[in-house]
């Protein structure tokens, strides 16, 4: 086989190296990013002791925000630790393989984390739009099926994009890396040959999964606010619709977060690299962030459990 000028084959090493432009400021970039970590995994780590141990946390709607936790805190794992090596300590070589796994692995989290949003609109949607029918609907047996559902077609459908590139690329122009992290289109980048089928296939995994998914807690909370705003009572309608401000705000901030920085990666050329780097950053560590804030402040029952274990809070966030 005839090896292109200048082109390496089946790179067994590639180098990461951070966020391109912004190289000399990365050690100090490193610590807002490792603060927003360390706060993203002892928030949903909290959220998820009190909802294993409170019996009376234990109902759909707190099982799905367990799931929602866990996700993000293996979401921003899966990616922090080698991105501080390379802020910090320029680690910036990773094995082919294990970068093919760190992408496989963000994108499935990245799917898992969408299934959980829809599912948790559609417990929202039952629960004030056929609230007699939430409990029988919403079974233990539903809920493990949910878990297991969004988990496998995510990892069934990123698959294919690690088979694509692991076995049809085999030239690429060079095995630097442009990003902090393994991510899909920054590998496909570098290979010389035809892509078209890797990038037709990425956007069809985009599109299929948070595509279909958006568009269903879309039409769910439409419905959602139709009903809400049908109730005859005032405090009714402000108690059904403060149960969703903490899920939409979730929810606006994990889609808009990523559809910006899907369309600026794929079609924003002439946006400066760096940009597109931090965007994408950003988007794996702000929701898992925020996540536990937004719950922890919105939904009485995860923060008075908060202030019952630490009682210096209850001075800033008295319990009404």
């Amino acid at each position: 086989m005839l090896r292109p000028n200048g082109s390496v084959f089946m790179p067994s090493v590639l180098t990461l190296i951070g966020i391109p432009g912004l190289q000399s400021v990365q050690c100090w970039i490193g610590i807002p990013f490792c603060v927003m970590y360390l706060m993203a995994v002892i928030g949903n780590t909290l959220i998820l002791v009190i909802i294993k141990y409170e019996n009376s946390l234990h109902s759909p709607m707190y099982i799905f925000l367990a799931m929602l936790g866990a996700t993000d805190i293996a979401l921003s794992t899966c990616i922090l630790p080698k991105m501080l090596g390379i802020f910090w300590f320029h680690l910036t070589e990773i094995s082919f393989e294990a970068c093919l796994l760190q992408m496989w692995l963000l994108h499935s989290f990245q799917g898992i984390e969408s299934g959980v949003l829809l599912a948790m609109a559609l417990d929202r949607y039952v629960a004030i739009c056929n609230p007699l029918r939430h409990a029988s609907i919403f079974s233990q047996k539903l809920l493990t099926h949910i878990g297991v559902g969004v988990t496998l077609r995510a990892a069934i459908l990123g698959a294919p994009c690690l088979v694509l590139i692991k076995y049809r690329l085999k030239f690429y122009r060079t095995t630097v890396i442009s990003h902090s992290y393994c991510e899909h289109m920054a590998i496909v980048k570098l290979a010389i040959e035809d892509t078209r089928i890797n990038k037709i296939y990425g956007l069809f995994v985009a599109f299929t999964i948070l595509g279909f998914d958006i568009i269903f807690i879309t039409l769910s909370y439409i419905q959602i606010f139709i009903t809400v705003f049908q109730l005859p009572q005032k405090e009714a309608r402000l108690k059904a619709f403060n149960t969703c401000i903490a899920h939409i705000c979730v929810f606006l901030q994990f889609y808009l977060l990523g559809f910006f920085s899907f369309f600026t990666h794929r079609f924003g050329s002439h946006i400066p690299p760096y940009v597109h780097i931090l965007l994408s950053n950003l988007y794996l560590l702000v929701p898992p962030f925020l996540n536990p804030i937004v719950y922890g402040v919105k939904t009485k029952q995860i923060r008075d459990h908060v202030l019952i274990l630490f009682p210096l809070f209850s001075y800033l966030f008295p319990m009404k």
